[in-house]
């Protein structure tokens, strides 16, 4: 058997009607490597003038990175390090919480243009000696990305090291991050470097070792076999896992090996001691008291 289980994405509100279909963390499945959160958004037409209840408003990271990629759509990035950056689809913005960040993802360009949002959010749990790293962050517009367009697939690599590539994107534990756009017909097959692997369909219908996933499945492929994947029609496809990296807590949006450590990142938020982006330092996202330790 070459896959160990399939996850189905569950539908999560983000606020003000945004809904995403959430994949990891899963109760039986919590990460694929260091990859702890993967949120598939959209794809959601957006009309001109959408309000600003859709925004993500400032909230804060601990202990882990993270990447918004998109395939159609954009997203205005501000953060607590000054750093203003729009996200457009192929770019990859990876950002470094460490010890503490924060930042917002506004829909400016759609509020003004409209647009069809479509795209993945993943977190990326930090190593123990990294959680508390100085928070960055980088931008990287896709052309010194690693890719290639070979037999139907139209390949890049995102993040970490696969088939003999390696990213330019600052990592901090053995990973890989793909993305394929792969013709009907096409084949293509998840690298098997790393002990924990998944394959996930965005978009379309692809075949993995005979088991069929449409679009909004994960497969968590079983160590050091299989990830031959086949896609029945026109899809987009993500490969991603790498290295465990052990024990991780999460709390609302923060990630640490420690509990102690997600009590303080909660009363630092609450007290104020977190910086808002500028641009943004008169709104924020009050810590939900619901959520507890998990």
């Amino acid at each position: 058997m070459t896959i160990e289980r399939i996850i189905d994405k569950r539908s999560h509100d983000l606020g003000g009607g945004f809904v995403v279909g959430r994949v990891l963390p899963f109760h039986a499945r919590r990460m694929v490597g260091p990859y702890i959160f993967f949120d598939h958004l959209g794809p959601l037409e957006l009309a001109p003038g959408i309000p600003r209840d859709l925004d993500v408003r400032p909230h804060p990271h601990i202990g882990l990175s993270t990447v918004t990629y998109l395939y159609e759509g954009q997203i205005t990035h501000r953060d607590s390090l000054g750093y203003e950056q729009e996200i457009q689809p192929g770019a990859v913005n990876w950002m470094v919480s460490g010890s503490g960040i924060t930042h917002s993802e506004r829909l400016e360009y759609a509020r003004q243009n409209g647009a069809n949002m479509h795209g993945i959010q993943a977190w990326v749990a930090l190593p123990d000696e990294a959680e508390e790293t100085d928070p960055s962050f980088r931008h990287h517009a896709g052309d010194d990305l690693p890719s290639w367009d070979q037999d139907g697939v139209k390949g890049r690599l995102i993040a970490g090291a696969a088939n003999g590539q390696k990213s330019s994107v600052l990592v901090h534990s053995p990973q890989f991050y793909q993305h394929w756009d792969m013709q009907a017909g096409a084949r293509y097959h998840v690298t098997n470097e790393y002990p924990e692997r998944a394959v996930y369909c965005a978009a379309g219908e692809i075949d993995v070792d005979g088991t069929i996933l449409g679009a909004g499945q994960m497969a968590v492929l079983n160590t050091g076999v299989g990830g031959n994947v086949t896609a029945r029609q026109p899809s987009q496809v993500m490969a991603l896992g790498g290295d465990p990296i052990g024990q991780r807590y999460m709390l609302w949006n923060f990630v640490s090996s420690s509990k102690d450590r997600l009590e303080q990142a909660k009363e630092d938020w609450k007290a104020g001691r977190m910086k808002l982006p500028d641009a943004d330092h008169d709104e924020f996202i009050p810590f939900p008291e619901t959520r507890k330790i998990d």
